[in-house]
């Protein structure tokens, strides 16, 4: 009850906001309010309301009453351009409201006067029905204390009355809005009842009248035509209302007061719930009865995928929901699903946009013409497109004009044609007469009659007027079954009212196990409430439609007639026929760099032959041969990597691909390393031994081994072999297929061409070719490094380092540009496979010229093919292979040499000292006797003794020449006696080796 009242309240209240309009022509003056009332002045303060005594043109004023007194009169007036307020004829009072439960009368009737609320000055005329009399007063009139002067009467049933009693039906039918079936659906109505009001064997003691209001298929004015029809007399023993949002919104509330809700047009699947509508039974059946027939078409026509475009309405949504369910239990895909409220336009772009072929559409007629507007607009239709509607719109729907949209009949009818629509049987296909013994053709007749010639096709509702006729007469049988019992039980129909359960049971129960021959057919409810009926098929042919089948969900028998027509050569595709083509390398391009990887191949072995061969010539021996020998390899590896490179799935099967991407990878892989490796390992020690200090340089020469150079190169295949091995056991490498944006054929078929590319990946395969890469890059950056910093070294250890590091510049730029640019064209095969592959021939041949080209040309123009051996017989002499490098040790020992005649120099320094200092004590001592002992000691310029100034054994003998010895030993023997003791013990141990060239 409250629910009902908070919707009325929703719907009838006004907007009490309304601007002030100013005017410069004059104004209206400020007038009186009524009695115990006043006035509310719309946008001005008090202070402003006691300050004007003007108020504006079209300004307008409000009349307010105090207490529980309600306005009667105008409640609102407008100042007019005259200078004078609208409706000053009519007086507006404040005036007390008296009980409206008088207003009301069980059994009868009240007559308002005047019509309004019942307020001071009302009177109550008060009748009742055929068998009632009235006891108390007839007439009642409302006092100035807001009391009525009379009780009030009521009516009793007259055991005397010997006439019919009136039962009322409540009746909502919606003459116009979304769906206007009442235009059909009243008049059938109309004519059951006077067809039951004159049989004698049903209801023989009542007579069932009609109490009908337009619900405009809203159910916000069905909310308060409901309040009419529950608050006003007389008592409505059943509701009948129409489109499901009323029935929804009536069924709900029904129960409330008890009451049977008989509804002949509602399709919404969610008024079959018994527990939220207890006492809604409907003569159309839900609108699920449509799925299964859907299905089975789908089914026929081999259909597996549909799309799906609804209004968004309850009865829609839960239809497209059972669909749903449906469809996905026979295995059918419901790919696209669009939904709208007022405006169809992006829904049906969407619907272009995503390849919708097969399409259910489920709204109501007036948008059921939005939408094929916009169908048309977008060229939704034709040969290539099936539409699936609801049958019970207009068979002219499509040719109404509707000044909701742009488009003209023709447009529509190009639109629509072709399109099924399923429909629930309404009319009785077979010639049987009923229960109100007319047959369906007969009805059709009299139903035309009644709608006065009117075009059927213009009528709204007129394919579910057999339902209405049938509900009428559904219900007329289940009140004459419950007089029976309800006697028994010491009841009768017109005791009912909204608080009785026991006559809404007996009616409920009736109804329920209803079963009779009408003029659509066998009526019959199952255990919700809904009708159980069969399904009609039908195709617009031609702008009109035809009959093509019929299916019986019950008994799932499909009756096929097979006269449906096909714009096509027959029933379009579900979806556009996607034709897989897979993009190969260009065979061509293939062929050509085959050539050139090939012909480099062919190079690779004539300069590994060449180096083999010359292996002994000294000049290939000081270019390291053995690390040349695997850079040879290593290119020869890396060019036959083109090979598998250009081989698709136009050479070998999809599952022989991963063992063609292996290969790719291990012969790139390993002959990088070889190749490169090799050349980077040369650079490397040059680097190491040739740019240090001095110290740190003869120390390191000294270890220089082929060994360490082989080792160098080993670790660095060895790094490959496992980080290759680990990606290949972990993350195997296997076949990807990359899909382009389709692409229609040059012909005009209803295919698209879908582009194919097969890829060598796996699942980690950015990580691994992030390491790989990294780690490559690093080690070409280190090599474009260690050749810049080597390039003015000279040596004939590795004579050939300044051709390494022009070939590792070369490899180095074309690796570091051809990795990206790769990852970036690995979507085009031949611009890819171009690029990767002319990269590696490049990269050999250029290596492979840089490092053997110059040694082919050095041996052939000098002539220097000798061997170690030839050249030593033909000069007759055992010198070192390496003159150089005897050079360099002879410069070593004269260096220590230097050192030693440095020391001694210093020694003898020393012993002057001493020498001068002890010559210098004697002479203090012996100052007498200096004459005698000078006399006899010798000579101190005597010459010393030439043997001690001889060469250690071994050496050669000095020349006569004093420049040939350093100058202290030119003149320390003028120091020394020739036979003294200091002489023998000092200048004999201090003999210096000297070395002359």
């Amino acid at each position: 009850m409250a629910r009902l009242l908070f919707l009325i309240i929703l719907y009838a209240l006004p907007s009490l906001v309304v601007p002030i309009h100013n005017s410069s022509a004059g104004g209206c003056a400020i007038i009186r309010p009524p009695r115990d009332g006043g006035i509310r002045y719309r946008g001005l303060t008090q202070e402003q309301i006691r300050s004007v005594q003007i108020l504006p043109v079209d300004y307008e004023i409000e009349y307010i009453c105090r207490g529980n007194r309600v306005i009667v009169g105008p409640k609102v007036r407008k100042c007019l351009p005259n200078g004078t307020w609208t409706d000053m004829t009519q007086h507006s009072r404040c005036l007390l409201l008296c009980p409206r439960v008088w207003t009301s009368l069980e059994n009868g009737r009240v007559a308002v006067k005047p019509p309004g609320p019942p307020v001071e000055g009302t009177v109550l005329h008060y009748s009742c029905h055929a068998g009632f009399i009235l006891e108390g007063r007839n007439i009642s009139h409302c006092t100035k204390l807001g009391k009525w002067d009379a009780p009030k009467p009521t009516c009793l049933y007259d055991r005397n009355y010997t006439g019919k009693k009136k039962l009322y039906i409540g009746a909502l039918f919606p003459m116009s809005g979304g769906w206007p079936g009442g235009q059909a659906c009243m008049p059938s109505a109309q004519m059951a009842l006077d067809l039951v009001n004159n049989r004698s064997d049903i209801l023989p003691d009542y007579e069932l009248e009609l109490i009908h209001y337009d619900s405009m298929c809203d159910p916000g004015e069905a909310t308060k035509l409901l309040y009419d029809l529950l608050y006003t007399e007389p008592i409505k023993i059943v509701l009948m209302p129409g489109c499901s949002g009323v029935s929804t919104l009536v069924a709900e509330a029904a129960r409330m007061w008890n009451l049977i809700v008989l509804s002949y047009g509602s399709s919404s699947p969610a008024l079959s719930n018994r527990q939220r509508f207890p006492t809604f039974f409907r003569t159309h059946p839900s609108a699920t009865l449509h799925n299964p027939t859907r299905v089975q078409l789908f089914q026929k026509w081999k259909w597996t995928r549909i799309a799906t475009i609804q209004q968004t309405t309850e009865v829609f949504t839960s239809t497209l929901d059972d669909l749903e369910q449906r469809v996905k239990e026979a295995g059918i895909e419901i790919s696209v699903r669009q939904s709208f409220l007022t405006d169809p336009a992006v829904a049906v772009k969407n619907l272009k946009r995503q390849d919708a072929r097969i399409i259910v559409g489920l709204f109501y007629e007036t948008e059921a013409r939005k939408v094929f507007c916009e169908v048309f607009k977008e060229k939704l239709y034709g040969k290539k497109y099936v539409w699936f509607l609801i049958g019970w719109y207009a068979d002219n729907w499509f040719k109404i004009k509707d000044p909701a949209i742009n488009c003209t009949v023709e447009n529509m009818t190009e639109a629509v044609e072709g399109h099924v629509t399923t429909e629930i049987v309404m009319l009785n296909p077979e010639t049987v007469r009923g229960v109100s013994n007319m047959t369906s053709q007969e009805f059709i007749a009299a139903l035309m009659s009644r709608l006065g010639g009117k075009n059927p096709e213009e009528t709204g509702g007129f394919q579910e007027a057999p339902l209405a006729y049938d509900a009428v007469w559904a219900l007329a049988l289940a009140l004459n079954k419950t007089v029976a019992p309800l006697k028994a039980k010491g009841r009768r129909l017109e005791d009912f009212n909204y608080n009785n359960h026991d006559i809404t049971s007996e009616i409920y129960r009736a109804l329920n196990t209803s079963s009779f021959e009408g003029v659509s057919g066998q009526v019959v409810f199952d255990a919700q409430g809904s009708r159980m009926a069969m399904t009609l098929i039908e195709q617009l042919q031609g702008g009109s439609y035809k009959k093509i089948g019929y299916y019986d969900s019950s008994q799932k028998n499909l009756s096929w007639f097979g006269n449906d027509v096909w714009i096509g050569a027959g029933p379009p595709a579900d979806r556009t026929v996607v034709i897989e083509e897979y993009r190969f390398l260009s065979q061509k391009l293939f062929a050509a760099v085959s050539v050139f990887a090939g012909l480099g191949i062919l190079l690779g072995i004539v300069c590994l032959t060449f180096n083999i061969y010359n292996g002994n010539v000294r000049y290939i021996q000081n270019s390291q041969p053995y690390l040349n020998n695997m850079t040879a390899v290593g290119c020869m590896m890396a060019l036959a990597a083109v090979f598998p490179l250009g081989i698709d799935g136009h050479h070998v099967h999809r599952s022989q691909f991963p063992v063609v991407c292996q290969f790719r990878l291990w012969l790139l892989g390993l002959g990088f390393s070889l190749a490169y490796g090799s050349m980077f390992t040369k650079i490397w020690w040059v680097h190491t031994l040739f740019t240090k200090k001095d110290e740190k340089k003869e120390k390191k020469k000294q270890h220089l081994e082929p060994w360490k150079l082989y080792a160098t190169v080993g670790v660095l295949l060895a790094i490959d072999f496992l980080s290759l091995m680990i990606w290949q056991i972990v993350d195997p490498l296997h076949i990807t297929v990359e899909k382009f944006t389709k692409e229609a054929p040059k012909e005009d078929l209803d295919v698209l061409i879908q582009p194919l590319l097969e890829h060598c990946s796996s699942e980690k395969m950015n990580t691994w070719l992030g390491v790989v890469y990294g780690y490559k890059g690093l080690l070409l950056l280190l090599g474009i490094f260690l050749a810049y910093e080597t390039k003015s070294v000279s040596t004939e250890k590795i004579n050939d380092h300044r051709a390494v590091g022009m070939a590792i510049y070369n490899v180095a730029v074309l690796c570091l540009i051809t990795a990206p640019v790769t990852m970036i064209l690995s979507s085009q095969q031949d611009a890819s496979f171009a690029f990767a592959s002319l990269a590696i021939v490049f990269s050999a041949y250029i290596t492979l010229v840089v490092l053997f080209v110059p040694k082919m040309r050095r041996l052939i123009t000098r002539g220097e093919w000798q061997s170690e051996q030839q050249d030593t017989l033909k000069t007759g002499s055992s010198t070192n292979n390496n003159d150089e490098e005897k050079s360099r040790q002879l410069e070593r020992e004269n260096r220590e040499l230097q050192k030693i005649i440095q020391e001694k120099e210093e020694r003898v320094s020393a012993l002057r000292n001493q020498l001068a200092e002890r010559q210098a004590l004697r002479n203090r001592r012996r100052p007498s006797t200096g004459q005698n002992q000078n006399h006899n000691a010798p000579p101190p310029s005597s010459q010393p003794d030439p043997k001690s100034l001889l060469p250690p054994p071994g050496y050669p003998n000095p020349t006569t020449d004093n420049h040939s010895l350093p100058p202290s030993f030119s003149n320390s023997s003028n120091l020394y006696p020739a036979d003294s003791k200091m002489s023998r013990n000092h200048c004999h141990n201090s003999q210096i080796p000297l070395l002359y060239k």
